[in-house]
């Protein structure tokens, strides 16, 4: 008899390879799937329209003539016109629509607040951004969306952060459409201090990451010469998961240094992660912001670069379902990089004569990652996760003994464990040549390097699938995130939360009249 671990190693390949498209119906319609060519194509014809995905849905509909899509907008304003077709040499011409009025009620509501948040911003740049926000929500225009962006960066130190829009593709089998997020969040004071020292410092701290230097110290042509990272605030979250998976004789200490390393690791993520690169990139007008004669030469081939943006092409629309999670790992990379450096340690409190010396940083650091990379098999769709398996799988392969996993499939128990004295002189360097490929695939738009590259590194094999069956039946409980409702009580604002629970969650949306 077939145990069920033996079903499931049965249709492995069928479970992990399958393509983007078998997953969520939603951003795009289930007949949407049966042609990857059409939505190649209509890919390419909203590009050429100007019209940014991040909003959009797909549907496909059959009839006796000629199917049709739609390309489904969110936004209060309802309209429905036709962008173009789509030629097939055995079909008739399929009929591209370009139909807005997506979740325009809830889109409404969310304007009507916006419009009353505007008579309580504190200066005429909030106003603005809130302005331009809900212009985008009414018409479906993004680049409104993106104006309101480019205010909020510069919107120095807003005693609340918000974020609210189409932000989060993580679900959409293409990595680019997005789903609707909004967050508010009350800043840390005395953490959002240190966070905007370090960034007024990072120009600096972008040379000591693994880049091709150009001449007379500047940072060469895959790296902006000036870096001007935003302004930032800390605002407070936990996690301490995955204890099970280090080996007994550390638990103490990565319980100890968990909060400290994790939180330095997430900051140099988002200011020197993200925030880093230059795109070659050629610009509508046939221009360019490098010499197409001469272009910088490829670090890994010595000869110049075969590729690069053509005019109108994004990031996201190059990169589909590999722009997200490659770009976590990237910027992943980047922090752990760099959490051995002592002058950023310095900056949080950290030096030889602390209570948490920079070593129990950079080593507790590995210790997360090993954890986070056997963690990622759990739930493996997730962005973060394959970007950490992905850099696990590399250090395993290419730092030389930095860690070792042991399996034990009778007492069903998975260890890493890292050797310490390897954690500088092998870790990083292997860490600094997976990052400098991401770095180059991402300057270059090298879609095809960057996905022979990555997937390689990510994909699931035999071995980590016993590991997994581990990883499963000692699963962490799951989070619940049940979000706090707030109400005006005369002329106070009151805050109500609730328990972390399933009861919690369906209490808090029905006390936030959500149906």
């Amino acid at each position: 008899m077939q145990t069920p671990c033996g079903r499931w190693h049965g249709f492995t390949r069928e479970v992990i390879c399958a393509g983007p498209l078998t997953q969520s119906s939603y951003y795009l319609g289930g007949d949407c799937k049966e042609s990857s060519e059409d939505v190649c194509q209509i890919s390419k014809l909203m590009e050429d329209r100007s019209i940014l995905p991040e909003n959009t849905r797909l549907e496909r509909y059959r009839s006796s003539g000629a199917d049709s899509y739609d390309i489904i907008q969110a936004s209060v304003v309802e309209d429905k016109s036709t962008l173009g077709s789509l030629s097939g040499s055995d079909t008739p011409d399929k009929i591209i629509h370009l139909v807005k009025g997506d979740h325009k009620e809830e889109l409404k509501h969310i304007c009507d607040c916006l419009h009353q948040a505007i008579l309580y911003a504190s200066n005429s740049a909030q106003q603005k951004m809130l302005q331009e926000t809900i212009d985008s929500f009414q018409t479906g225009s993004l680049e409104a969306y993106r104006n309101s962006q480019r205010i909020w960066v510069k919107d120095k130190a807003p005693p609340v952060e918000t974020v609210i829009g189409f932000v989060e593709p993580d679900r959409d089998p293409l990595g680019i459409r997005s789903e609707f997020e909004g967050i508010v969040g009350i800043p840390d004071p005395a953490k959002t201090k240190i966070l905007n020292s370090l960034a007024s410092k990072a120009d600096q701290f972008v040379y000591n990451l693994p880049r091709v230097k150009g001449p007379d110290a500047h940072k060469g042509s895959f790296e902006k010469e000036l870096f001007e990272p935003p302004d930032f605030s800390s605002i407070n979250s936990g996690r301490t998961r995955g204890l099970h998976m280090v080996d007994k004789s550390e638990q103490d200490t990565f319980k100890k240094h968990l909060f400290y390393a994790y939180y330095i690791w997430v900051v140099l993520h988002e200011i020197l992660g993200h925030g880093t690169g230059r795109f070659l990139t050629e610009v509508s007008d046939g221009s360019h912001n490098f010499n197409p004669d001469e272009p910088p030469l490829n670090p890994f081939t010595g000869n110049p670069v075969e590729c690069w943006y053509r005019a109108g092409q994004t990031w996201t629309g190059v990169f589909n379902d590999l722009t997200t999670t490659a770009d976590e790992c990237k910027a992943e990379m980047a922090g752990a990089y760099l959490i051995d450096d002592l002058d950023i340690l310095r900056i949080f409190g950290y030096t030889g004569q602390s209570e948490v010396k920079p070593d129990d940083i950079a080593y507790n650091m590995y210790l997360q990652l090993g954890v986070d990379g056997l963690r990622g098999l759990e739930n493996y769709n997730p962005t973060t996760s394959r970007a950490h398996f992905a850099m696990f799988r590399h250090l395993l392969r290419d730092s030389d003994g930095l860690y070792t996993v042991i399996y034990d499939a009778e007492k069903m128990t998975l260890t890493v464990k890292v050797n310490h004295s390897r954690v500088i002189s092998h870790g990083k360097p292997s860490l600094g040549r997976m990052l400098m490929k991401l770095h180059i695939y991402r300057c270059t738009a090298d879609i095809s390097k960057r996905r022979r590259f990555y997937e390689e590194l990510s994909r699931v094999d035999d071995e980590a699938l016993t590991w997994r069956d581990i990883i499963i039946s000692k699963k962490d409980p799951a989070l619940a995130f049940s979000p706090a409702n707030t109400y005006i009580v005369e002329d106070d604002v009151r805050i109500k939360e609730y328990e972390p629970t399933v009861q919690g969650i369906v209490q808090s949306w029905a006390e936030r009249s959500i149906h």
